[in-house]
């Protein structure tokens, strides 16, 4: 897991709603129907952008530092933490008894789908 942290700039509507805006991430842009609403799509949308960076093999920009953010008067910045699960395939071998395999197989299932819907349900739980 990958941890990021960006300056954020905080744009007040003027109706308790807030735009958010990321001068490092250009088009990354969220709102909020409030100041905690914000907070949260902030997180939200920075973790999208990232995970997509890293999907298409794109270069992630370096994060500047806040002190060096400019801001209009209606405007606040603030710092967004978020960690980022890389999601690539990774290739692994496992050894799984002759049956099970082929139940697998029976079904038409995918046995890396299955492994990956079981650790995922191990995962949450």
């Amino acid at each position: 897991m990958a941890e990021y942290v960006y300056p954020a700039i905080f744009h007040s509507n003027g109706d308790e709603t807030y735009t958010i805006t990321y001068p490092d991430l250009p088009g990354c842009i969220s709102e909020g129907k409030s100041l905690a609403n914000a907070m949260y799509m902030a997180q939200s949308a920075l973790t999208q952008w990232i995970e997509y960076l890293t999907d298409k093999n794109y270069n992630i920009p370096k994060a500047s530092n806040i002190l060096d953010v400019e801001t209009e008067s209606n405007e606040f910045a603030n710092l967004i933490r978020v960690d980022v699960k890389e999601s690539r395939a990774v290739r692994r071998t496992v050894s799984i008894p002759k049956w099970m395999d082929d139940k697998v197989s029976d079904a038409g299932l995918s046995l890396s789908r299955v492994l990956q819907d079981a650790l995922l349900q191990k995962f949450q739980a």
